[in-house]
């Protein structure tokens, strides 16, 4: 067949396939450009009549929860609202007045800092290291034998996620008393729950190759989890700790007001004091801040050295 012959085939083979590419009617024909245009109209139409249905559900779900809400509290949301900038006003204003006195407020709140610094460490280290053992036994793309291990820990940790650090560490306050262990304890199990879930989502995002050829050579299980496995995923791995460390700071603040001790107890003490405390509040929170600030831009740093291995990062 010469190419002559070939060009009317070539054209009705296009003609039929651009045909197939068209959108289809309901009885089976290709649409044409204008029929397809007022489908798209269409669509857009009955989009934007959902989303206002949508809006206005939700509008009325609030108001009614408002109403409901406002009627619990005897009718003083309104005049709430208007003092809702005077306690903060309150504190600035007593920070600001306190001079250079307020940096010597910083100084003697330090050691409370650090006692709820190493609270989250602690917590953190020992959740992190949990976590990493959970994470390894509940992926499934890292032939862990047999298969009903994984269906078991991954129910282990969707338990350790469901209690908040609160509730459990006002049960083991209860049980051992009013002290910083407690409260480390808690935030640990939480931590092991919540890292091993986001540690396991990274293991089944990684690339099997390095894994496939240590298999090929024989490595054992934990080999190739060591030297495949553990290299990928160590930079996401270091940038979700650090993340959980800045929320197990929070979190640790949090339990200082029922016993656990730090920076918590003393917020506790300086808020229930309420006016003339201010400026030991604003202490409080500016090193709240700056830890929290400290530890966003050590994880920064770290997880650049750890990716690049660039000592200047």
């Amino acid at each position: 067949m010469n190419g002559r012959s070939r060009r009317p085939l070539e054209k009705t083979a296009a003609a039929g396939f651009e045909n197939f590419c068209r959108p289809h009617d309901e009885k089976g024909y290709a649409m044409t450009v204008s029929a397809i245009n007022e489908e798209i109209l269409a669509m857009e139409k009955r989009r934007q009549l959902y989303s206002a249905v949508c809006i206005v559900m939700m509008l009325a779900i609030l108001v009614s929860g408002y109403k409901l809400a406002n009627d619990m509290n005897s009718g003083s949301f309104f005049r709430g609202l208007t003092q809702f900038f005077d306690y903060p006003g309150e504190i600035v204003k007593e920070a600001w007045q306190a001079g250079f006195g307020f940096f010597a407020l910083l100084i003697r709140f330090l050691p409370a800092l650090v006692e709820t610094l190493n609270i989250a460490g602690a917590a953190s280290l020992i959740g992190g290291a949990l976590a990493v053992v959970l994470a390894f036994l509940g992926s499934s793309n890292l032939d862990v034998k047999p298969a009903v291990i994984i269906l078991l820990v991954r129910r282990i940790m969707d338990s350790m996620r469901a209690f908040p650090e609160l509730i459990i560490a006002l049960f083991l306050i209860f049980v051992l008393g009013s002290s910083p262990v407690p409260a480390m304890i808690a935030v640990a199990f939480h931590t092991a729950g919540a890292l091993g879930k986001l540690f396991s989502e990274v293991n089944e995002n990684m690339e099997q190759a390095p894994i496939e050829g240590l298999a090929s050579c024989g490595a054992s299980w934990l080999q190739r989890m060591r030297y495949g496995a553990l290299s990928q995923v160590l930079p996401n791995y270091l940038s979700y700790f650090m993340l959980r460390f800045e929320i197990n700071v929070r979190a640790s603040a949090i339990l200082g007001f029922v016993g656990a001790g730090g920076i918590g107890t003393e917020l506790r003490r300086t808020i229930g004091w309420g006016k003339g405390s201010g400026d030991e509040t604003a202490a409080l929170f500016v090193l709240l801040i700056l830890s929290i600030f400290i530890i966003d831009q050590t994880s920064s740093f770290l997880r650049r050295r750890l990716i690049t291995g660039d000592q200047a990062a």
